[in-house]
């Protein structure tokens, strides 16, 4: 019997239910939506979560998609799931937990005493340093960005290795691997044992069909490589960025993007040009060394200093 907060499964089964992490303003309980794939032959424990930032939705599109395609019949070892995270903030479709204004990605491993986001970051945190793998999947906020995933543990770690293979694993074609800020699931539980990637499945308002698809492949390609179903996966090289270069804008005014997510840039080429309301050229803005573009602003106006793009830099494959 493999159980996580009210979801109870035996091998072969599949359950649902609720993992409480505490109360409302009104003094009622709550719980976070969780579920149990419990597979009929033993192997590894795959933890999987979503929406720790509650705006962003399509992790909980991969798992709507995911949990219905699992047979537990077929299935070697376990899947433990957190369906939403950030309960507080996906009740009102904001980024950070409205009771403490606390981004939950920077709250691991937790305090199960201390503030609202503490205390659901160390529940989900006991639950996945129970697994030998995480995925703790995110998108690019309400900005648009290609679909990647990130290796946050640092290129040091001893389970850096064991991250760039998930990485690879769930096979988005793009990874950034660059040390991510302290309090995020995946630089904390590389830290207990367990290999750990954040897939960071596009960006945008509400969920987009084709990120989701790429996020519920990446899930089944990890399932396959590790041993939870039966195949084989092969690995293929992904396009890796280390680090990131941000662009903002020099005045106010309306930005012309002059290429598209994922294209190469160089050195000196024009990234987005400036004009006024009525289409007159204000200024142009042009980058500073070779990489891929790699996220934009959503909304074309802007104010003097606004973020309008990223580039990502130091780009090679692996």
């Amino acid at each position: 019997m493999t159980t996580l907060g009210t979801a109870s499964a035996e091998p072969g089964e599949i359950d649902t239910g609720r993992l409480e992490v505490g109360e409302t303003r009104d003094g009622s309980s709550f719980g976070l939506p969780v579920a149990v794939i419990n597979g009929a032959e033993p192997g590894k424990t795959l933890y999987m979560q979503a929406a720790s930032d509650g705006d962003e939705l399509n992790g909980v599109g991969v798992i709507s998609r995911v949990v219905p395609r699992l047979d537990p019949a077929e299935l070697s070892g376990t899947i433990l799931i957190v369906g939403i995270v950030n309960y507080h903030a996906f009740q009102v479709a904001e980024h950070r937990n409205p009771i403490d204004d606390t981004k939950m990605n920077r709250a691991y491993p937790g305090n199960e005493n201390g503030t609202s986001s503490e205390r659901i970051a160390a529940a989900t945190f006991d639950v996945g340093t129970r697994a030998d793998l995480i995925l703790d999947l995110h998108q690019g906020s309400t900005s648009r960005m290609i679909d990647e995933v990130r290796v946050r543990c640092g290129k040091r770690h001893r389970l850096y290795e064991d991250c760039l293979e998930l990485a690879k694993a769930f096979d988005c074609g793009y990874v950034l691997d660059q040390k991510g800020p302290d309090g995020q699931l995946a630089r904390a539980a590389p830290d207990e044992g367990v290999p750990t990637v954040d897939p960071e499945l596009g960006g945008c308002v509400g969920w987009d069909e084709e990120s989701i698809r790429k996020g519920v492949d990446g899930v089944f390609n990890v399932l396959t490589h590790y041993g939870f179903l039966d195949g084989t996966l092969e690995l293929t090289r992904q396009t890796r960025a280390n680090s990131f270069e941000q662009y903002g804008a020099p005045g106010g005014g309306l930005v012309r993007l002059t290429k598209d997510l994922g294209d190469r840039v160089s050195r000196d080429e024009v990234l987005f040009e400036l004009t006024t309301p009525f289409g007159e050229p204000k200024d142009s803005v042009t980058a500073d060394t070779d990489g891929i573009l790699w996220r934009t602003r959503r909304l074309p106006q802007v104010a003097s200093g606004e973020y309008v793009c990223s580039v990502g830099t130091d780009v090679d494959s692996y």
